[in-house]
């Protein structure tokens, strides 16, 4: 899609959710991604959209990638802003990257696109680099999964290693449930309930709909 069509789309999807988005990002970011994240490294968020992740990490330097020029505006001053496909990533150099970050991206490319996205991480990633990956298990969100127009690619916790252990990388922990699949559901919005939710895995049995992959490069 055009940059301008890519914009309108996610201005209607996320636009009156944006405050509680970056306040259930604060919480993510300090409870659980952090974790896996160091705070003196470099580290990418490839599709930031409205930089959630990017602006509430703690690390040394920030990067975030987007074709949505909306990402200028919501990246805070300490993160470098790069509009871009993530396919050709060659503003980024090669091993300059200690921690990549997807969220809910890859179901919005084709086949192609995910396998060379893939290998343009491996190529910036250090050799003991992280991959972080937060998207829609269609295993369990089948029913919703083409809900949203763009998503193009429907992939599950297995597809995705599988993808990943092919092109260079090794997966170290695999949740296939961890979060719901959307904050648009039944489902109360609320900061408190979130933070219950991270305390208590044993619920994402019941209410994960989304995986979470951390990968290695492997050398």
């Amino acid at each position: 899609m055009e940059s301008n069509e890519i914009q309108e789309i996610y201005r209607k999807r996320f636009g009156e959710d944006l405050d509680f988005r970056q306040k259930m990002y604060l919480v993510l970011c300090s409870e659980f991604f952090q974790k896996y994240i160091p705070e003196d490294s470099t580290v990418l968020e490839i599709g930031a959209g409205y930089c959630e992740f990017i602006n509430n990490i703690k690390a040394k330097s920030k990067i975030a990638l987007d074709l949505n020029p909306d990402v200028k505006s919501f990246a805070k001053d300490s993160v470098e802003v790069i509009i871009s496909s993530s396919v050709d990533m060659r503003e980024i150099g090669d091993g300059s990257v200690d921690v990549v970050f997807t969220n809910n991206f890859f179901e919005h490319l084709s086949k192609e696109n995910i396998i060379k996205t893939v290998k343009e991480i491996r190529r910036v990633l250090r050799d003991d680099g992280r991959f972080l990956i937060l998207q829609p298990n269609v295993r369990f969100c089948f029913r919703d999964y083409w809900m949203f127009f763009d998503h193009i690619t429907p992939l599950d916790d297995r597809s995705l290693s599988e993808v990943l252990e092919v092109n260079g990388f090794r997966v170290v922990e695999c949740r296939p449930k961890f979060l719901p699949y959307t904050i648009k559901s039944k489902l109360p919005k609320s900061i408190f309930l979130l933070e219950l939710y991270l305390k208590f895995p044993i619920v994402h049995r019941l209410f994960g709909k989304q995986a979470f992959i951390h990968a290695k490069k492997s050398l």
